[in-house]
């Protein structure tokens, strides 16, 4: 029964996506609010969130994806920013919550309350980075809280097993804290290196996109679990299994420039699915705990309205501590900014728009989910969290757009900056495929047993290519909009489109009559996509 349930679960919150793409919404706000109307209905089957599910085939994924789609240069490029939040203002958001519920639950112990500071510290990016980037945030800011994302999640995990080690009486002193924090990094980090140089030498071994592919996608479980279950110091000190997988991604992200095409166009599909079919199901699950932290919060022997008071006492604290955070890591002394030494300090719009993107995410339920039983102030914690989850969602989810907007951030020169780079970069390409070409006329196609004016004429062919696609692209960067609608380039691409997708419905048509077999046409119709890619992508997504 509940594997029916969870597959319903999948079919709604990927029917919601899909309307919400359709009709240019925030999927993410609509499938928990719509979840949330669907966990009050009576007689609904409850799905109760499994902590192990979330941590272990959940959440992996969903970083590796991440790690994989970002750029190494820019992570070592911001490293002080991503620390700085991943890292100090985790521990930071932890101990201001934990001081909130304990002064206002004396009875609550300080252990369990920093229990509840680790489980709501690490915000989950999702939603910030698709608002940021429909909007056009800069570059810079958009790696900072990609960033973010990737590392807070283990600084909390860890911060939370030290909490958890305190509530149960077996916590060490401060320094033994730092020492799990500190071979959890430094275990999680080898662990994931190592299994990306694996990976890399396997599928050069395998040089079958496929089975590459398919191969990648166990990448994310074996880190984790890998990183997880190595205890060389004993019990209480493993590695970090979301850093494993960090790490990992980010090798073999890096390490991607050298795979083929095919594998490259396939493990972006691929993932690209995984990730639209993992953010459904997480935000759906959000909002289908409803049931479990009411249940929970009526077995707490306290007034309704006194934990309605500390719930949004807890949710002002965990939204409000990052503003004040996030500027002072800005405005720091040059010797100590956390933004960089050299380069200036973001503006106060930027600062503005990183203090507000603060959203928590399922792994903050998974985590209040997996408190022992035997925890002081669990239902609390369970009934808090949910309230940091889902409010911070709704709250700073619905009003993160029209901040963005309002403030106009951006960086008018970047967009310049890059077009110049891409121009540069395919004039190089141009002039050193033009000096491939005098080779291969030189060694190749006199080699031909051809009259020399047919060598002479597939030259040209290639050399109208080259030169071709190198003025598609120079038009699609250096012409205005109005300009690139009406140039030849654009109505060349158009009309070359128009003819691909013409010939496409033909072969289609002879199909559904039985003249073509199926093998033969999905052969064609791939040849027709790579066709249209290589001819019309660059210039049309320019135009749309």
């Amino acid at each position: 029964m509940e594997i029916l349930v969870l597959m319903g679960v999948l079919a709604g919150s990927l029917a919601l996506t899909a309307f919400a793409r359709r009709y240019n919404l925030s999927a993410p706000l609509l499938v928990v609010v719509v979840a949330l109307g669907v966990a009050l209905i009576p007689g609904v089957p409850r799905l109760e969130l499994e902590p192990e599910l979330v941590l272990t085939v959940v959440l992996p994924p969903l970083l590796y994806s991440t790690s994989l789609e970002s750029s190494l240069t820019h992570f070592k490029r911001n490293l002080r920013p991503i620390v700085a939040l991943g890292v100090v203002l985790v521990a930071v958001t932890a101990v201001v919550v934990a001081l909130v519920v304990h002064l206002l639950l004396p009875d609550v112990p300080f252990a369990s309350a920093l229990v509840l500071g680790a489980v709501v510290a690490p915000p989950d990016a999702v939603t910030a980075v698709a608002i940021g980037r429909k909007l056009g945030l800069p570059r810079r800011v958009m790696s900072v809280l990609t960033g973010e994302s990737l590392v807070n999640d283990a600084a909390a995990l860890t911060l939370y097993k030290v909490a958890l080690a305190a509530v149960a009486g077996t916590a060490g002193s401060a320094g033994h804290g730092f020492a799990v924090f500190g071979v959890a990094t430094v275990l999680g980090i080898a662990v994931g290196l190592a299994i990306g140089a694996l990976v890399v030498g396997i599928r050069r071994l395998l040089d079958d996109p496929l089975l590459e592919s398919a191969f990648g996608i166990i990448v994310p479980f074996g880190a984790y679990v890998t990183a997880e279950h190595l205890h060389p110091f004993g019990e209480e000190f493993s590695g970090s299994g979301v850093l494993a997988v960090v790490a990992a991604g980010l090798y073999l992200g890096h390490r991607s420039l050298y795979a083929s095409p095919a594998t490259r166009m396939q493990d972006r599909s691929v993932w690209a699915s995984i990730d639209v079919l993992l953010e459904a199901l997480v935000f759906a699950l959000m909002g289908l705990q409803l049931p479990f932290v009411l249940d929970g919060a009526a077995h707490a022997a306290r007034d309704n309205g006194t934990l309605a008071l500390v719930a949004l006492a807890v949710l002002a604290a965990t939204m409000l501590v990052r503003i004040p955070a996030v500027a002072l890591f800005a405005y720091l002394p040059k010797t100590l900014r956390l933004f960089g030494r050299v380069r200036r300090a973001p503006d106060w719009q930027t600062i503005a728009v990183i203090s507000w993107t603060g959203m928590r995410g399922v792994v903050t339920l998974a985590a209040a989910a997996g408190v022992p039983a035997d925890t002081p102030g669990r239902e609390e914690i369970q009934l808090f969290a949910f309230a940091v989850a889902i409010g911070t969602v709704l709250i700073q989810g619905l009003t993160l757009p029209p901040l963005i907007r309002v403030l106009k951030v951006g960086d008018p020169e970047e967009a310049a900056h890059d077009e110049a780079e891409e121009l540069a970069a395919r004039e190089v390409a141009q002039k050193a495929a033009h000096e491939r070409l005098r080779e291969i006329s030189r060694d190749r196609l006199a080699e031909l047993d051809l009259p020399p004016e047919k060598i002479q004429r597939l030259r040209e062919r290639l050399e109208r290519l080259v030169d071709t696609r190198y003025r598609f692209a120079k038009a699609a960067i250096t012409l205005s909009g109005e300009d690139r609608s009406g140039s030849p380039h654009a109505q060349f691409a158009k009309a070359r489109r128009e003819l691909l997708i013409t010939q496409r419905k033909a072969m289609i048509e002879e199909n559904r009559a039985g003249r073509l077999d199926d093998e033969i046409l999905g052969k064609m119709l791939r040849e027709l996509d790579l066709e249209e890619l290589s001819v019309s992508t660059t210039l049309t997504n320019r135009l749309s």
